[in-house]
């Protein structure tokens, strides 16, 4: 009887594990796809230029366009299309946030005081810009491994500095373009006034109005 019981459990484990090889096979000889990075990146707290606490969920309600920036890049001027391209669409509720980051060729080793003067001074930001931050790599700040973290086309680390990342009014990725596709680009400008049409909110955000003078 002991003899039957044991023969009988042995057949079910080669069973078994023949299924799991086969299911293996049956998907390339890899594990089961991870569940997909939660498209939702503004659950963070950061450091503003000026070191002040800056609650990233502030934004919502709002379509945001977050860009990793550097003072001695090849595509340094872009500071000046990104500084029209949120003062044409913020009365509609669009914000342009920069985080500078020294991750490609050391082209922004200044500090946050140095970063400030050279983007006021030389291209006029007003936009909002973050701390100096890492935007890939083991010490990349949380946001950008949640941006990194999304399924492809929006995933995977910045190429280079000047990758833009939009986010829809619910806090969402939802388009991301290359450092050499500029901020006046039609195509970016056409996906900017789309998405300021979608006025679809998360549950408890008020829509955004600007601030009265």
């Amino acid at each position: 009887m002991n003899s039957t019981i044991w023969i009988t459990v042995g057949v079910a484990g080669v069973l078994l594990l023949a299924g799991v090889v086969f299911a293996r096979s049956a998907n390339g000889g890899n594990d089961p796809d991870p569940e997909p990075a939660d498209p939702y990146v503004l659950d963070h707290i950061v450091k503003d230029i000026d070191d002040k606490e800056i609650d990233l969920r502030s934004f919502e309600g709002r379509v945001v366009m977050i860009v990793n920036v550097a003072s001695k890049c090849g595509l340094t001027p872009q500071y000046e299309q990104l500084q029209a391209l949120h003062d044409e669409f913020y009365e509609q509720g669009f914000v342009v946030i920069g985080f500078p980051a020294n991750n490609f060729m050391g082209q922004e080793p200044g500090t946050n005081g140095d970063i400030a003067e050279f983007c006021s001074t030389t291209y006029g930001v007003e936009f909002p810009m973050m701390a100096k931050v890492s935007v890939k790599g083991e010490d990349r700040a949380e946001l950008f491994s949640d941006l990194s973290a999304q399924a492809e086309p929006l995933g995977g680390d910045p190429k280079w500095n000047f990758t833009k990342y939009l986010l829809n009014r619910r806090g969402e990725v939802v388009a991301r373009f290359g450092p050499r596709t500029k901020p006046d680009d039609e195509k970016v400008r056409l996906k900017v006034r789309e998405l300021l049409q979608d006025n679809e909110l998360r549950d408890g955000v008020e829509p955004w109005t600007p601030p009265s003078e």
